[in-house]
């Protein structure tokens, strides 16, 4: 099943990159009490994803947050090394690189598809979410391989 608006994300573990290295977080920790912009790429350094996803939102960083999100979190089925090495590459600052190294989170989520004809095996699909305290309040999900809804522009507009 997909999650969609009204639900409340499961619990998982996710990595992230911190100056003590690769650092679980739980779900609960990294998006509960706190209202959080959270967009998730097939793939880091991928096409689409490094040319306009990522892009987007570090351009409008100080626009999302200037209208009240606490944080913004890109997430992507890659290892957390991968996840810092390409928030670095594209200047991310304060966007927190998140790792799903297993997908277990994007499975839970229902968003998962097989790129394994590309190489790069189970992945998630392309999306943005507006979250209050864990709690889907905006979801925007691609189609696979889709650019049309996900980008920072229309997140910005549903704010």
């Amino acid at each position: 099943m997909t999650i969609k608006v009204g639900d409340k994300l499961p619990n998982a573990e996710l990595m992230m990159m911190t100056e003590k290295g690769p650092t679980k977080m739980s779900t609960a920790d990294l998006f509960g009490g706190k209202k959080v912009a959270l967009f998730a790429v097939p793939g880091a350094y991928t096409p689409t994803c490094s040319a306009k996803h990522l892009p987007g939102f570090v351009d409008n960083t100080a626009k999302i947050t200037a209208k009240g999100v606490d944080e913004i979190v890109c997430l992507s089925v890659n290892d957390p090394f991968v996840m810092a090495a390409w928030g670095k590459d594209h200047s991310a600052g304060s966007i927190k690189m998140v790792a799903d190294p297993d997908a277990s989170f994007t499975k839970a989520l229902g968003v998962e598809f097989d790129a394994s004809g590309a190489g790069l095996g189970v992945r998630s699909r392309r999306y943005s979410m507006i979250l209050d305290d864990g709690v889907v309040k905006q979801l925007n999900l691609e189609e696979t391989g889709g650019f049309e809804v996900s980008d920072a522009e229309t997140l910005l507009g549903q704010l």
